[in-house]
C-alpha cells in the first residue's frame, strides 16, 4: 500500500531534522557548549590558543580537539564569522515538551513570545535576558524565526546552552495551549493605551507571556487577538523607541519587579564572562 503524501512529507522531514547540524563559534559559546551535558557535540575544531584557554571545558567534554592553523581555519564558517580561533559542530537541542517545560508549578513563570523576529542578534540578546531574569522559555514559531546558528549562540554568550528556545508550528495556537496551564499574555504594541507599568502589578503572581513582534511589523493581527491584552512602554518623553530585544529586557523586569522586593537591581549587569575570556561584543 501506498504511503499517502503527507506522511512522506513528514517522515522526510523529520529524517532532515535527525541529520542537521550546527556550527557554534566563538570562545564563550563553544565552551559553554562543551560544558553542556544536553548538548550532542559532534566535530572541535580549535587553534592551539584557543586550546589553551578552553583547555578546563575539552577536558571536561572528553573530546579531542582538531587543531588548527588559524590562516587556514576549516570550519565550514561565513567568511565574516569571528570565531576567536573556536568552532564546534553540535546537534540542536531538544529541551522536551512544550507542557512539561512551561508547567507553572510553584512561583510565576514568564515567558517570551516571539513573532516573527528572524535577526538572530536580536533573538540571542533577548536569551540572554530571559536567562538573567528568569524567564522559563523563549518561543517562536518555526517559519519566520531565527533558527539556532553559530550567530545566535555568539550573541547569547551562552545563554542558548541554559534559556531554553522553542519554535513552534503556530504561535497562536501554542498561546492558546498555554492558556490552559493558566498563562495570561500581554502583547506589546507601540500603539496600545495602556502602558505596561499600570498592569504589572495585578500579573505579579500569575504565570505571564510577553508577546513581542518584529520591528516595523509588530504583531500578526491573530497574535493580538489572542492576546489578553495588550500594552506599550511608556517613554519619558512624548515619543521614542526600542529595539526588540531592549523591549523584551524591559517587560520582564516591568513585570518581575512588580511586588517583587528580591527583584533583580534595574543597576545591576549581568553576569560577566570569566577573566581568562575576551568579551564577544568587545572584538
Amino acid at each position: 500500500m501506498k504511503k499517502p503524501t503527507w506522511v512522506i512529507d513528514k517522515e522526510r522531514a523529520r529524517r532532515a531534522a535527525a541529520a542537521e547540524t550546527v556550527w557554534l563559534f566563538g570562545l564563550h559559546a563553544v565552551r559553554d557548549a562543551l560544558m553542556n551535558p544536553r548538548r550532542e557535540r559532534l566535530r572541535l575544531v580549535l587553534t592551539r590558543n584557543a586550546a589553551d584557554k578552553l583547555a578546563e571545558a575539552v577536558a571536561a567534554s572528553g573530546m579531542e580537539p582538531e587543531i588548527a592553523d588559524p590562516r587556514k581555519f576549516p570550519a565550514p564558517l561565513d567568511p565574516g564569522s569571528v570565531h576567536q580561533g573556536a568552532a564546534l559542530e553540535v546537534k540542536p537541542l531538544d529541551w522536551g515538551p512544550l507542557e512539561d517545560l512551561c508547567e507553572p508549578g510553584m512561583g510565576a513563570p514568564r515567558l517570551v513570545l516571539l513573532d516573527r523576529v528572524t535577526d538572530p542578534h536580536n533573538v540571542g540578546a533577548i536569551l540572554r535576558s530571559a536567562e538573567v531574569f528568569g524567564a522559563r522559555a523563549v518561543i517562536a514559531p518555526h517559519r519566520h524565526s531565527a533558527p539556532e546558528t553559530g550567530a545566535l549562540a555568539k550573541t547569547a554568550s551562552g545563554a542558548l546552552e541554559r534559556q531554553p528556545y522553542l519554535r513552534v508550528k503556530n504561535l497562536a495556537d501554542t498561546m492558546e495551549r498555554l492558556k490552559k496551564l493558566g498563562y495570561t499574555f500581554y502583547g506589546l504594541d507601540g500603539e496600545a493605551d495602556t502602558p505596561l507599568g499600570q498592569v504589572a502589578a495585578p500579573v505579579a503572581d500569575l504565570p505571564l507571556g510577553l508577546v513581542l513582534g518584529a520591528e516595523g511589523p509588530g504583531l500578526r493581527e491573530r497574535t493580538k487577538e489572542t492576546c489578553d491584552r495588550l500594552v506599550r512602554i511608556e517613554f519619558a518623553a512624548g515619543f521614542g523607541s526600542l529595539n526588540v530585544s531592549n523591549a523584551a529586557a524591559v517587560a520582564l523586569y516591568a513585570t518581575r519587579a512588580a511586588g517583587d522586593p528580591d527583584a533583580v537591581d534595574a543597576g545591576a549587569a549581568p553576569a560577566s564572562a570569566p577573566a581568562d575570556l575576551p568579551q564577544d561584543d568587545a572584538e
